[in-house]
């Protein structure tokens, strides 16, 4: 089934980042971005994930495209379906690292998952303030809130950017686990081309355009 197609994408700030870019998610796979810093890979994925609005072209999530939705259709699409895993975490600093879990709980009425606790090893800081742990810490925290609400579709910046190798390959294949596991699927930006060859498929960001490498 398709989660998500874009169509002749276009989009600058100061310059144009990219054009004519096109790029569709069915459930179960998995789509890694890689590509210069300063390329538009972040700022690609942010469209995608509808924080920003395209210049140029559409984007259909689950079949609808967004330019038809209104406020509070797109709303409950972002909480419900919708997880993104930011390269800085923004936890909620005065919070625990249980608090901020149950504020996913909450907002997307699931239950949190003391296996997904377990398998990314933040079982003995859940009940520290986020500001007390390390950065691999938050990071596996961050992770976890967002695989909280069941998304069906983890857009996913750096996710393991604050994280060892081990973990980092450990924290992936936890990520292809939970597609499989909910017919979920996955767009990845990252430097790391190891981590990118995990996935199904393997896009460069280069010179303006996307381009198929795997």
């Amino acid at each position: 089934m398709n989660l998500l197609s874009a169509k002749n994408l276009s989009h600058s700030f100061e310059y144009e980042l990219f054009s004519d870019v096109s790029l569709s998610l069915d459930t179960n796979e998995s789509i890694a971005i890689i590509g210069m810093s300063g390329s538009g890979k972040s700022t690609l994925l942010h469209l995608l994930s509808t924080l920003l609005t395209p210049e140029k072209g559409s984007i259909e999530l689950f079949g609808k495209d967004i330019a038809s939705m209104n406020k509070k259709e797109l709303t409950l699409i972002k909480r419900n379906k919708l997880g993104i895993v930011f390269q800085s975490h923004y936890l909620f600093k005065g919070f625990s690292a249980y608090e901020n879990l149950e504020v996913a709980e909450i907002l997307s009425r699931k239950n949190i998952d003391d296996i997904l606790i377990k398998n990314l090893e933040i079982k003995q800081c859940m009940h520290q303030k986020v500001t007390e742990l390390s950065g691999g810490q938050q990071q596996r925290v961050s992770i976890a809130r967002v695989l909280t609400k069941k998304p069906s579709i983890i857009f996913a910046d750096e996710p393991t950017g604050n994280l060892d190798n081990q973990t980092a390959a450990e924290v992936m294949k936890l990520f292809f686990q939970y597609c499989e596991d909910n017919d979920a699927g996955m767009i990845l930006v990252t430097h790391d081309n190891d981590l990118a060859h995990m996935c199904k498929r393997v896009y460069k960001l280069e010179d303006k355009e996307l381009k198929l490498i795997k």
